[in-house]
């Protein structure tokens, strides 16, 4: 028995290997990108700080008052997605990407898109700084399920893109959510400022909800229309993966648009 445990695990980890070294040479040796396992530990490590650690350590504390550290980072938050925004238009959706299909160049003269497309990978990472206001603010009830699950499977969805497919069809992902986190983090620096603003953005929070679920339609869209061109060099691995993200962030967005909206 123990022979043939020894045999699977020999096998389970010469598969992870392969799997692993198969993925672009140029990313290779770029920060967190040698292994999954560091992006996974900090996600899991996220989960338990914002749902178990957080609330335990403020349980007894009184909530801090952080607005200026908020505007701050929120404004700067939406100088990071425009500049990935347009970085992303400049070097592919603004001029040489082709809409219906886009192969990945992983030649050396395209690395300035892998570049792209590791930040926004690392910019999912700051986002967890959202959820931790929430908890140094003790606004417990805005860590809902929706909004933890959202945080920590984008670093790990977005890994996997930039390891293998760092430019190409997938990046219509990062290009248009950066828009949407725009128009997100503006909100979110607005609010910061204090009650006085609320009367200017009460309706906007339903309209920004709805904002997000278009996106996720629209990469849907973007995503499967890869099953009626079999013609185009994209691994479709990643059509399924990107495809399946959307569909699950529609649900999960549009069920918190019913429970906050319905009435």
């Amino acid at each position: 028995m123990l022979r043939y445990a020894r045999h699977i695990s020999g096998h389970l980890t010469a598969l992870y290997d392969d799997t692993f070294k198969s993925g672009d040479p140029r990313v290779e040796l770029w920060p967190l990108m040698a292994s999954p396992m560091p992006t996974i530990g900090l996600c899991l490590a996220y989960v338990c700080l914002v749902k178990w650690a957080g609330p335990c350590l403020m349980k007894r504390r009184q909530p801090f008052n952080i607005r200026t550290v908020m505007v701050v980072y929120n404004f700067a938050m939406v100088l990071l997605s425009l500049y990935l925004f347009v970085k992303l238009g400049i070097y592919g959706w603004f001029g040489s990407y082709n809409y219906r299909c886009q192969p990945v160049d992983y030649s050396q003269e395209s690395i300035e898109m892998a570049s792209i497309c590791w930040l926004y990978f690392f910019s999912k990472f700051l986002e967890f700084l959202d959820t931790f206001f929430f908890v140094a603010r003790k606004k417990f009830s805005h860590v809902s399920t929706l909004h933890v699950i959202h945080h920590s499977v984008m670093p790990i969805s977005t890994w996997f893109g930039v390891k293998f497919t760092p430019g190409g069809h997938s990046t219509f992902f990062a290009f248009i959510n950066s828009f949407v986190h725009i128009i997100l983090y503006v909100y979110y620096g607005v609010s910061a400022m204090g009650p006085q603003m609320t009367g200017y953005l009460s309706r906007w929070k339903r309209y920004i909800t709805v904002i997000q679920m278009v996106q996720f339609i629209a990469i849907f869209v973007h995503s499967f229309q890869l099953l009626f061109n079999r013609e185009c060099d994209y691994p479709r691995g990643f059509m399924w993966w990107i495809g399946f993200h959307a569909v699950l962030f529609w649900f999960l967005f549009y069920d918190f648009y019913k429970n906050a909206y319905s009435k």
